[in-house]
């Protein structure tokens, strides 16, 4: 029962780290984008509309080529995130437009774009059900490694997962180490804590939150691609991934933007929301009241690190704020 719990925790975790660390990233810049969950949303049904057409193509699902059935959906779903992280730049960062405003509209467009090319699909589909199910693609990014389950617990812990866990704790890492160990890790830093500053300095401000904004909605909206596609099963319902990027944002602040600590925390925060499941007979209203527990926790850190005024786990000191080069 621990082994299946903790498989599920990092199962259910998985789209919140991709989330948290995207936003980290673009955080980092000094931009805060609360589009998440809407680029979530575009990157998750922009992997399906390419695995629907590529199946749909095929004259059968034994025809399917793995390779392509990986690489389309991951195309997609790349190029509808970076396009998301393309509007919220364009709008914040060149025309200065309000940040959290921008943030929200994106979050809101988002969902009505996935919900109305989801409709579509499912109506192009002629379901039954107010789903569309994509088994073939889905069994092509589940695929787990062929030795996981000779190692017993150990095994089914640690490597019982398909490619995209390990592609999401492989970023969070790499993101980790770029910045803070690498020049163009500092140069963000210094962007995002001061950019007039870094501006004097010469740093291209807008290239770096550009880049910042666009590399972290990709990786965001790979989470979303992961929900359908290895969590769902290859099942997309409209209105299915629920609060999961907002729970992204708040683990943003769990892991005082650090994309390592993510890692745990997104594994917490998957065991948090599911822990439910596991406590015998609880009512309806008591299972959302443990819904909300990494809320609570998210709370309770903020003020701890509110209250301790270290400034290493404090967010950049100019974000959230447009930029203005004239008034240096």
């Amino acid at each position: 029962m621990l082994v299946t719990f903790i498989q599920r925790a990092v199962v259910q975790g998985i789209p919140l780290l991709l989330g948290s660390t995207g936003e980290i990233i673009t955080e980092k810049s000094g931009n805060l984008n609360l589009g998440i969950p809407g680029i979530m949303y575009v990157g998750g049904i922009s992997g399906v509309i390419g695995a629907f057409l590529y199946e749909q193509s095929l004259a059968s699902p034994a025809a399917i080529n793995p390779f392509l059935a990986v690489f389309i959906p991951l195309f997609c779903s790349i190029l509808g995130s970076l396009l998301m992280g393309l509007i919220y730049a364009v709008l914040t960062v060149t025309l200065r437009a309000n940040q959290n405003v921008t943030g929200l509209a994106l979050t809101t467009f988002g969902v009505g774009f996935g919900n109305f090319f989801g409709g579509s699909l499912i109506k192009l589909a002629k379901s039954d059900m107010p789903s569309i199910s994509l088994t073939a693609t889905s069994n092509c990014f589940r695929q787990t490694l062929p030795f996981a389950n000779d190692l017993g617990w150990f095994g089914k812990i640690f490597f019982s997962y398909s490619f995209l866990v390990y592609t999401a704790i492989i970023i969070a890492l790499l993101a980790s180490y770029v910045l803070n160990r690498t020049r163009i890790g500092l140069h963000l830093r210094a962007v995002g804590e001061n950019p007039a500053t870094a501006d004097a300095a010469g740093i291209n401000v807008s290239l770096y939150k550009y880049a910042a904004t666009c590399v972290g909605s990709v990786v965001a909206g790979l989470g979303g691609l992961y929900y359908v596609m290895d969590y769902a099963s290859g099942v997309w319902s409209n209105n299915g991934f629920g609060d999961r990027g907002w729970l992204a944002i708040a683990l943003v602040i769990f892991a005082v933007w650090r994309p390592n600590v993510s890692i745990l925390g997104s594994i917490l925060f998957g065991g948090l929301f599911i822990v439910h499941n596991y406590i015998p007979n609880l009512s309806v209203s008591m299972q959302e009241i443990f819904k909300m527990l990494p809320y609570v926790v998210t709370i309770i850190v903020l003020v701890v690190i509110s209250m301790r005024e270290s400034r290493e786990n404090q967010p950049p000191a100019h974000l959230g704020v447009s930029y203005f080069r004239e008034e240096r």
